[in-house]
Order: C-alpha cells, then sequence, then structure tokens
C-alpha cells in the first residue's frame, strides 16, 4: 500500500510542479489584462475598454520611467557579464578562481534590500566613500552637494544591480563549468590554445567563452529580466520624480483610489514590453557580436594586450573586494554609531541602543520571515526530490521546453504577474494571508531549489538504487535508505538558498498579504525611505544574519556528520 502510494506520488510530482509556476503565471497575467482594459467588477466596470492605457499615457513621466528601467536593466547586466568575463578569462586555471569563488559565495546570499542599503550608506554625500577621502585629499569639511543615491539618470541603481548581480552570474557560470565532461573539454581546449602560443586572456575568449556562454545565457536572461522590473533596489536607491515604472505600478497599485488599479494593471502589461524589449536587445546584441567577432576567433592573433588587460583586471577585483568590503564596514559602523559628524572616518560614540530597540520590534517581523521561508523552502525540496525521483526511476530527463517553464517566474517580471495573483486571490475570496505569502514565495524559491539539487540528483549513480532493488527493497525503501542519504549535503545546501531566497522576497510578500504581513526584508526596505540610518542599517544587518546563519548551520551540520 505504501509503495503504491508513493509510486503514485512520485509519478503525479512533475505535473504538480509544472502547474504549481505555470498556472499562477498565467493566471496573474490573465488577472492583470482583464483589468488592464477595464473589466474590473468589483469597481463596479464590466465593459472592456482602453481607459487604463489612456490613463497610463497621460502620465508624467511615462516615457522617463520606461527609459530608466530599461536603461538600468541592460547596462547592469551588461556590466555584470562583461566583469564577470574579465575575472574568468584573467584567473582561469589559476587558485586565484577559486579564492575569487569564496569571496563572493557569501554576497550571493545578500538580499538585495540590505546590498541597496549598504551600497546608499558607501555613495551617499556624508557616505563611507566621502569619509574616507576627506578631508586630507578632496579637503571637504562639510558633505559634498553629490546626487547620488537617488540620481535622475539611475547610476545609483545600475552600481547596486551590477555588484549584486556579479556574484550569481559567477557562480551559476563557475557551477555550469565544473560538470566533469564540460570541465575536461574546455580544460584540454585551453591547454591546446597556450601549446600553440596563444596568451591566456585571448585563449580564453577565443577557446572557452563560445564553449560557456550558452550555459550563461540562462542566469544572465534571468538577471535582465529581474533588473528590469526589480522594485526594492529602485526604490532604496533609485530617483523618485520620476520612478522606474516597476516602482511607479506598485505605487498606482497601493494607492487609495482604488480605480487607480486599472492604470496599475495597464503599467504592469507597459512593463512586460520592457521587459520583452529588454531580452530581445540583448539577443539582438548576440548577434551583432557573433557576426563582429568571428573574423577574431578564427584569425590567428595570439595576444589582445594580455598583460596590460590582466594587470587592469587583477586592480579592478582588488577594488570590487574593496568597494563590497567598505560596504560591510559602513553597515556594521552605523549600526553601532552615536554622534558621528563629517568628515570623521569613525563615530565618536559606540551604542548598543540601535540594536536594543529594534530587536524589541523585530519579533514578529523575525517570526513571518523565518515561518514563510522554512515552510516554502520544505515544499520546494520535497516537490524537486520527487520530480527527480521520477526521472530516476523512468531513466528519462525533463525536456529543455519543461525545464524552461521551470524558470518561468524568474524570466516573466513578478510585477507582471503577482498584481493579477492578487486580483484572483481576492476573486476567490482567499483571506489567508500567511497561505497566499507561502504561495507566493514558493514560485520564486522552486526555481533555486530545483537548480541547486538537479545536478546533484543527476549524477548519483543508478547502481546503488539497482543493487538496492535486486536485494528486495521497495522503491520506497531505496529513496529513502539510498538515494536521500547520498543527497543529504546537497539537500541542505539547496534548503539554505531556498530560505535565503524567501528571506529576500520585497514585492511578493507585500502584494499577496496586502502589506499586512511584516517581514525583516518589507520592514528594512520602509525604513530605509525616511528612517535613520542607524535603524536601517540594523534592519539591512539582520537580513544578512538570518541567511548567514542558514548556511553556518549547514556547514556545522555536515561538518559533525564528517566527524561521526
Amino acid at each position: 500500500m505504501l509503495n503504491s502510494l508513493f509510486n503514485t506520488v512520485v509519478r503525479l510530482s512533475p505535473k504538480v510542479l509544472i502547474t504549481i509556476l505555470i498556472l499562477p503565471v498565467f493566471a496573474g497575467l490573465l488577472g492583470v489584462l482583464l483589468p488592464a482594459f477595464g473589466w474590473l467588477p468589483a469597481l463596479g466596470k464590466t465593459q472592456l475598454g482602453l481607459q487604463g492605457f489612456s490613463q497610463l499615457l497621460q502620465t508624467p513621466g511615462l516615457k522617463q520611467m520606461v527609459a530608466l528601467s530599461f536603461s538600468t536593466s541592460l547596462l547592469s547586466g551588461l556590466l555584470a557579464f562583461i566583469f564577470t568575463l574579465l575575472l574568468l578569462a584573467t584567473f582561469f586555471d589559476s587558485p586565484w578562481l577559486i579564492r575569487i569563488r569564496r569571496m563572493l559565495s557569501p554576497i550571493l546570499v545578500i538580499p538585495h534590500a540590505a546590498a541597496a542599503i549598504a551600497i546608499a550608506f558607501l555613495i551617499t554625500p556624508s557616505g563611507m566613500i566621502s569619509r574616507l577621502f576627506s578631508p586630507w585629499l578632496t579637503q571637504w569639511h562639510i558633505a559634498p552637494d553629490w546626487l547620488l543615491p537617488h540620481d535622475p539618470y539611475g547610476i545609483s541603481i545600475i552600481i547596486g544591480l551590477t555588484l549584486k548581480e556579479l556574484p550569481f552570474l559567477m557562480l551559476m557560470t563557475l557551477n555550469a563549468m565544473a560538470q566533469p565532461a564540460l570541465n575536461n573539454k574546455i580544460q584540454a581546449q585551453y591547454r591546446v590554445a597556450l601549446s600553440l602560443g596563444y596568451y591566456p586572456i585571448t585563449a580564453f575568449f577565443k577557446v572557452v567563452l563560445p564553449t560557456i556562454y550558452p550555459l550563461m545565457r540562462l542566469p544572465l536572461l534571468a538577471i535582465l529580466a529581474y533588473a528590469s522590473a526589480s522594485v526594492e533596489m529602485p526604490l532604496i536607491l533609485g530617483p523618485n520624480t520620476p520612478p522606474t515604472l516597476a516602482v511607479a505600478i506598485m505605487n498606482w497599485f497601493h494607492d487609495v483610489d482604488l480605480s487607480m488599479r486599472i492604470q496599475a494593471s495597464a503599467g504592469a502589461l507597459l512593463q512586460l514590453l520592457v521587459t520583452v524589449l529588454v531580452l530581445t536587445t540583448w539577443w539582438l546584441l548576440e548577434r551583432a557580436i557573433k557576426k563582429v567577432s568571428y573574423v577574431s576567433l578564427s584569425n590567428g592573433k595570439r595576444n589582445y594586450g594580455d598583460i596590460i588587460l590582466a594587470k587592469a583586471v587583477a586592480l579592478l577585483t582588488v577594488l570590487l573586494i574593496l568597494v563590497i568590503a567598505l560596504s560591510l564596514a559602513g553597515l556594521v559602523i552605523w549600526s553601532f554609531a552615536g554622534y558621528w559628524h563629517f568628515p570623521a572616518l569613525l563615530p565618536e560614540q559606540w551604542l548598543l541602543i540601535h540594536w536594543q530597540s529594534a530587536l524589541l520590534q523585530l519579533q514578529i517581523p523575525l517570526m513571518n520571515t523565518v515561518l514563510v521561508g522554512v515552510l516554502s523552502t520544505f515544499i520546494a525540496v520535497v516537490l524537486t526530490l520527487l520530480t527527480l525521483e521520477f526521472e530516476q526511476q523512468n531513466r528519462v530527463k525533463l525536456t529543455k521546453f519543461h525545464s524552461l517553464l521551470i524558470y518561468l517566474p524568474l524570466l516573466i517580471p513578478s510585477i507582471a504577474f503577482l498584481f493579477g495573483l492578487v486580483w484572483l486571490q481576492e476573486a476567490l475570496h482567499s483571506d489567508s494571508t500567511f497561505i497566499n505569502v507561502v504561495f507566493a514565495h514558493l514560485l520564486f524559491v522552486l526555481p533555486y531549489v530545483f537548480l541547486s539539487l538537479a545536478n546533484s540528483y543527476r549524477r548519483l549513480d543508478p547502481r546503488y538504487a539497482q543493487l538496492a532493488a535486486s536485494l528486495g527493497a521497495t522503491p520506497v525503501k531505496v529513496f529513502f535508505k539510498v538515494t536521500l542519504p547520498q543527497l543529504f549535503a546537497a539537500i541542505l545546501v539547496a534548503s539554505a538558498l531556498g530560505v535565503a531566497i524567501s528571506f529576500s522576497q520585497y514585492l511578493p510578500t507585500q502584494l499577496a498579504s496586502g502589506g499586512r504581513m511584516l517581514t525583516l526584508t518589507t520592514e528594512a526596505v520602509t525604513l530605509a525611505n525616511g528612517a535613520s540610518r542607524r535603524v536601517s542599517s540594523v534592519y539591512a544587518l539582520m537580513q544578512m544574519i538570518l541567511p548567514a546563519m542558514a548556511f553556518l548551520m549547514v556547514w556545522l551540520i555536515l561538518k559533525l556528520k564528517r566527524k561521526w
């Protein structure tokens, strides 16, 4: 009976997983599409029309909103991509690549809101950069009058998104390159190129990059799609008059005038078009660069200024690490700072009162954050394991189409379908705020958990399961006694990644709960726009500490397991 039930659950799990990801996304898009064309029975509007688009086109500053969303996402993605390639090319086949990976890995789990607060404290006129060079170099005795952050051109947003997207793209590329067959292939090709007299960086771009770029494309598209509709970073770093399109849409949705939701829905469709335009532009750039670089790949030139470029990238790497370290140091200092006049590098007073007052108010947001993160991650891990077990039992692998569907919530801007999802929840009279938020988080946790677990599961040696089955073990016993113990470390890492992703979700929490559920991220974003730097820094640090604790627990458990 148990074995039959297990087989049924395994057989249905891929369909359930795909349904959980597809149905809300497409239903959410439908829930945005109808109000955008004026169909909103809750407000007595049951005739289709173009009222929402008419209101949207009359919005002051709409062109600037669209241009800001487009330019910041494309430029930040391009910079992250270029920096990733330069780091890989310079340190490929070098011990420093592993060291850089270890230094960047902790940055990956820092929520976008916390990263934005840290960067804001770094580049603000009285921030760490101006304090570091004042007054001994700049002669500044009062804070300089520059526009960062909140500059009208989105430079602050580009800086923030680039610094946050770079570790993700770097680590995703390194994980793809770590596949044994691929790694052996590119290493062999690289050594052949070196033996033919090609300089290291030139050899990487001519031999390695054409092989690994197809594996970089999906993470690249994901960060471009996210950046084009990001809310947290533009809220904290971006301009307000006008803001980016995604921020404007969120403001319209939360307007006290409920008719503004029609305009918000039309704006969500426009945001979807902006994201498509960004992705299309990237595809056109791919085609153009491919045509331009075709001759250079086969012209036999061995050196393109490798020595100078290597020194420049080494300097860039040092600056990158210093910027990250200075951002984090600034957060810590502000959280304990008392009186701190400009241009003093360190505060005159060190206080604990900011932590004490914040911790008294953190109980409910902290509990909500942990409960939602743990539950959404648990569901994601179970569904992923059962789906991968289906693959193992049937000796099949999900098609590229199904794999693309799994990452659909990452490729479609969340603001374009989450509004529609909220409408559907309201239409279904779904008043359970907690369940709504867990389900919204699951849409974003599940793709990352699947991405983390899939390679480990697929690399398992099937002979262990076959041997256990030949000895009379049932499929359910093979799964729990043979398969899961081999995946113990991978499951823990995927779980830590899942809760880290959940902890960082701002827009899904705000929309699915209607602003009624407080989490660390929603509180941090709210406080970053108006509260004191000291309180904001405490919340930002708590945002970082929570996922760090999850990964620390994984490390301790694995270390204890090795000793046993």
